[in-house]
């Protein structure tokens, strides 16, 4: 999987963990008028439960569930314009790190998307307290496993990585930022 896209976009990626605010950064960044992304892990788990599905039904086949997150977040990426500054929820490498935590061998498609990625710059945010709800049912010892994961997916391909120190919210947007110019 070492070929990657040659095509340069203007993409962030907020990435880590679960619980390490990604989203409360992301909604601060779109109050500030940027543009950005959903995270599809929890928009799949709400659009199964609103067909009547449980939390268990959603996540009792692992390889479903990651390949329907992943088809979300291929749509996503293939619709934006590479010249938008865009900052994503997570992004299609962040698959993989899931995959390696289920143990799961990567699909083809996972193989083919990450052939198409790009990104200008990714920020990993440290990781915070666990808060666990019925999407996020992780414990704090694969919140740890996992956020290494994305930290070695990261580092292993060819794009930036900063890593966001646990500030206040609006503290790390600003870092952001400040690592954006």
């Amino acid at each position: 999987m070492t070929q990657i896209n040659s095509i340069k976009t203007n993409w962030y990626v907020i990435t880590g963990g679960p619980s390490t605010g990604k989203t409360t950064v992301i909604n601060l960044l779109q109050k500030q008028g940027y543009k950005t992304t959903i995270e599809h892990a929890r928009h799949y788990i709400d659009t199964m439960r609103s067909e009547g599905k449980t939390i268990e039904e959603i996540r009792a086949n692992k390889r479903k569930f990651q390949l329907g997150v992943l088809n979300m977040q291929i749509e996503q990426e293939a619709a934006i314009k590479p010249q938008d500054i865009v900052f994503l929820d997570r992004a299609i490498p962040d698959a993989m790190a899931y995959y390696q935590f289920l143990e799961l061998d990567y699909d083809i498609t996972l193989i083919e998307a990450m052939h198409n990625v790009s990104y200008k710059k990714i920020f990993i945010l440290d990781r915070l307290p666990l808060v666990t709800d019925y999407a996020r049912t992780e414990d704090e010892a694969a919140q740890k496993k996992i956020h290494q994961l994305i930290i070695n997916v990261y580092e292993s391909l060819p794009f930036p990585v900063v890593y966001i120190p646990v500030l206040s919210p609006k503290e790390r947007v600003n870092y952001i930022l400040k690592n954006i110019k």
